[in-house]
């Protein structure tokens, strides 16, 4: 399989890089950058299987070229509001299978509707397969399955996470596209129907096995897309997870933005000042009592009684948003799932056979078995409790 990794000298590319390089199944993997030295550096620290390609995605003739000398894209450029859906019509033109991490709601929403064109030409596109959105929708998959009927979902992530690679004094795009995701409405599922809610706001979380927690609505495909695997589907948000002071913060950055006291790249360039001083640090994303680093919870019926099942991801590749966004898009990548359209992946990715594939990226190798933990409102407290302290425990032993 010959690959084409688009921004593969960023962040996220470099993470899905590495991965891909050392599959004996892809056999080049083009590093495109418009930084031809980045690209260049990335490609030489990979090795031989690895090329550089000084490409410019906003260069159509230059884009489709190269499009046309692989086999799969996986497309790392942002933001997706200006490159998602361009980058995919050209790689439908092209004849070339696509995958991205796209995490911003409209433009998912826009790429879903070149469907029937990817259909047409053979090709099968996978929108949005990092952290969240990505292993998020296989959660709430895996959730839901242990309902008969499922009427709501929330799928949720710690804001402390989401570390990126320090980028100098300025904002990295995670950043700015988290400050946009704030700032105004976001798209949620209400009474069955898509609209329109104000971000941040606060939602009560009944978390089977750890009682109740508190998250704040945030801008994500996941509350638009999650529907695909539950038709019934009434109410879905995504919620992002933080303590009381980093909660504050987001909601000062976003009334400064509203008031206009603050640009959205202002807004950006403080909040990475402060992620900054921050460092990421397992032991105070996985604390007892606490809700899970990423997660999902579905509601809905059982046996014709109302229950609720969640599903935590227990184990990560590393401590950086760029380790567990990117590999996870490499797994993906890898596991050559061909079923021509344009998906999510819910509607494409087996969960099981995903985390099975994921499991030996992840710090310590894991066991498949260990990669997630699943409780439900109809079990014992004794059970739940058991299967939350095995899973805490494997994932303090295995981030060490």
């Amino acid at each position: 399989m010959r690959v084409l990794a688009l921004g593969g000298a960023g962040e996220m590319g470099r993470a899905a890089a590495r991965v891909l390089h050392g599959d004996s199944r892809v056999t080049a993997l083009t590093i495109a950058d418009r930084d031809e030295s980045a690209a260049h550096a990335v490609a030489a620290e990979l090795g031989a299987k690895a090329t550089r390609r000084r490409l410019d995605v906003t260069d159509g003739p230059s884009l489709t070229a190269a499009l046309r000398e692989a086999d799969l894209v996986v497309n790392t450029v942002g933001p997706y509001f200006r490159f998602g859906p361009p980058i995919l019509a050209a790689a439908i033109a092209a004849r070339c299978d696509y995958i991205d991490i796209c995490d911003d709601p409209q433009p998912t929403m826009d790429m879903l509707e070149l469907d029937a064109q990817a259909r047409a030409a053979g090709v099968t596109a996978l929108v949005g397969m990092g952290a969240s959105p990505g292993i998020a929708n296989l959660l709430a998959v895996l959730a839901g399955s242990e309902l008969d009927r499922v009427d709501s979902v929330v799928t949720g992530w710690n804001i402390h996470s989401a570390h990126t690679e320090p980028a100098g004094q300025g904002a990295t795009a995670a950043v700015v596209h988290g400050m946009l995701q704030i700032a105004g409405d976001i798209p949620v599922i209400r009474d069955g129907l898509r609209t329109q809610r104000p971000a941040l706001e606060r939602m009560r979380i009944d978390y089977p096995g750890l009682g109740t927690g508190e998250g704040r609505s945030f801008g994500h495909p996941e509350a638009i897309t999650v529907s695909r695997a539950f038709p019934e589907l009434r109410d879905a948000t995504t919620v992002v997870v933080g303590d009381r002071s980093t909660s504050a913060a987001l909601l000062a950055l976003r009334w400064a933005m509203g008031a206009r006291l603050l640009t959205l790249d202002q807004a950006a360039g403080l909040a990475a000042r402060v992620e900054r001083l921050l460092p990421a640090d397992p032991a105070k994303l996985i604390t007892a009592g606490g809700l899970p680093p990423l997660f999902a919870i579905a509601t809905g019926l059982r046996e014709g009684v109302a229950a609720t099942a969640a599903t935590a991801l227990c184990q990560v590749p590393g401590l950086t948003m760029a380790d567990n966004t990117g590999v996870p898009l490499a797994v993906a990548a890898l596991l050559g799932s061909r079923n021509p359209g344009v998906h999510t992946p819910e509607t494409l990715l087996d969960p099981h056979e995903f985390f099975a594939a994921f499991a030996p990226h992840c710090l310590g190798a894991p066991s498949p078995a260990a990669m997630t933990v699943t409780t439900r409102s109809w079990a014992t407290e004794e059970d739940n409790t058991a299967a939350l302290s095995s899973a805490l425990l494997t994932a303090l032993l295995t981030t060490k």
